[in-house]
């Protein structure tokens, strides 16, 4: 570690925006934030979209904006290090709390999921492969999972739904809520030989 001095010398020179006072501070401090990101990084789901590099760079991005923005006051490397445990720590609830937002249903839509399963782009592959998981997915759906999620599509509201079907729309949400949830877990699946 630094000595005092030094520490603020660097510290300084980061805030003016000096790429080798930022290459040092990442060299004295990467290991210890992608250890902590490793420790907590849980969840197999999480590690597949996300991974110890994606969460360092991400708190090294924010620290130092934050520091540029003269918002930090460092008395110490080992404050230094405290801070970027902390907000690796707290990036990493940030992706797991967006990543569950990100699977939740929207009401009006009940195969808008498929987007996060497609990757970004126009073009025929990224039409063909929307179409083919939305294929599979239909698959999935039994037969009357499968009138509920396409009355929803048509724009029928859960009311609407819920008079043809003869059943309580609450019901009815959950049901589809709960075969969706169904699919996306076993397309998620990893393929075992």
């Amino acid at each position: 570690m630094l000595e005092s001095k030094e520490f603020q010398a660097l510290i300084e020179r980061i805030r003016e925006g000096d790429a080798d006072a930022a290459r040092e501070c990442v060299q004295m401090y990467e290991t210890e934030i992608r250890r902590a990101a490793r420790v907590r990084l849980t969840d197999p789901k999480l590690r597949r979209v996300i991974d110890s590099v994606d969460i360092c760079q991400s708190v090294f991005g924010r620290f130092f904006q934050r520091a540029a923005d003269g918002q930090l006051d460092l008395e110490s490397p080992e404050r230094l290090l405290a801070l970027l445990v902390t907000m690796t720590r707290n990036r990493i609830i940030d992706e797991h709390r967006r990543q569950t937002a990100a699977k939740r249903t929207p009401l009006g839509d009940p195969f808008a999921t498929i987007d996060s399963l497609v990757e970004d782009g126009d073009g025929p592959r990224t039409a063909a492969v929307a179409k083919e998981m939305l294929s599979e997915i239909r698959s999935r759906l039994s037969p009357a999972e499968l009138e509920i999620a396409d009355r929803r599509n048509a724009g029928q509201s859960w009311d609407e739904v819920a008079n043809e079907i003869g059943e309580p729309a609450g019901t009815l949400r959950k049901r589809l809520e709960r075969a969706l949830q169904r699919v996306r877990d076993d397309i998620a699946q990893p393929i075992t030989d």
